[in-house]
């Protein structure tokens, strides 16, 4: 137990674990969307679930290092270009991630009349079940990309796979909290939701062009995406104020 004394041991823990939460913010927002569109009874168990998932596949894939840097080997070549198990994951990943948003930015803009389901209509208990399991399986199949590129992060910056699975199971923790608040937000600000799923077409586009080793650093995004939300955030709070004023206005004669 002499290692849990180490103060470095404890600095990597800290390093990680804050770098497992920054890397989980396209995961949680994806998660919030599509959590979104389930019946509000539904949704605590769905983002549970979601996140839950997301910390067993990545504590499955460090446990299973050797295969994951196994990823990295070139399987093929194609006009020059090599594709690895990594490749083959990001790129299918990141091509899901930019129809899925980009189809959801559709209906968010161009079909919410046509594709919002009628709040007076109940649905059936196997229809309920079906959109369950169907919102799950999506977090499930983006999950796996998104803790791909996570461990492979982790195992560069730790050589201890205790702290890896820590800091991963802490930062799923943390998110498990976060995840409803920023779900809420989202559902009350249509346009903060076109935001965020401009941010996973943003992110479906760098993880398509990692798969063609083109390396986009996250960094860009995330300040580009805070700028929006910037900006967005005053756009809010000038409309609240508005609407405010609108309140308190006497009504015209």
């Amino acid at each position: 137990m002499e290692f849990l004394l180490d103060p470095n041991l404890w600095i990597a823990f800290a390093m990680l674990t804050a770098l497992e939460i920054v890397l989980g913010i396209d995961n949680i927002i994806f998660i919030s969307i599509l959590v979104g569109r389930l019946p509000a009874a539904q949704r605590d168990a769905a983002r549970r679930l979601g996140l839950g998932f997301a910390m067993v596949t990545r504590v499955m894939l460090l446990l299973s290092l050797s295969w994951v840097m196994g990823l990295t080997a070139d399987l093929f070549s194609l006009f020059g270009q090599g594709f690895s198990g990594r490749d083959i994951v990001l790129l299918a990943g990141g091509l899901f991630l930019l129809y899925k948003a980009s189809h959801e930015i559709f209906v968010e803009v161009e079909a919410r009349d046509e594709h919002t389901p009628d709040e007076t209509a109940t649905p059936s208990a196997s229809a309920r079940k079906g959109m369950f399991w169907g919102v799950i399986g999506q977090i499930a199949v983006i999950d796996i990309v998104f803790s791909l590129d996570s461990v492979i992060t982790a195992v560069g910056m730790v050589d201890r796979i205790g702290v890896m699975i820590a800091a991963v199971m802490a930062s799923v923790g943390v998110m498990l909290v976060a995840a409803k608040p920023i779900g809420e937000f989202v559902d009350r600000h249509p346009s903060v939701k076109v935001l965020a799923l401009s941010f996973l077409v943003m992110v479906g586009m760098a993880l398509t062009a990692e798969a063609f080793d083109m390396h986009v650093p996250k960094g860009y995004i995330y300040a580009a995406m805070a700028f929006s939300l910037v900006v967005e955030s005053l756009n809010i709070r000038s409309r609240s104020k508005r609407l405010a004023a609108a309140g308190r206005a006497p009504a015209a004669d």
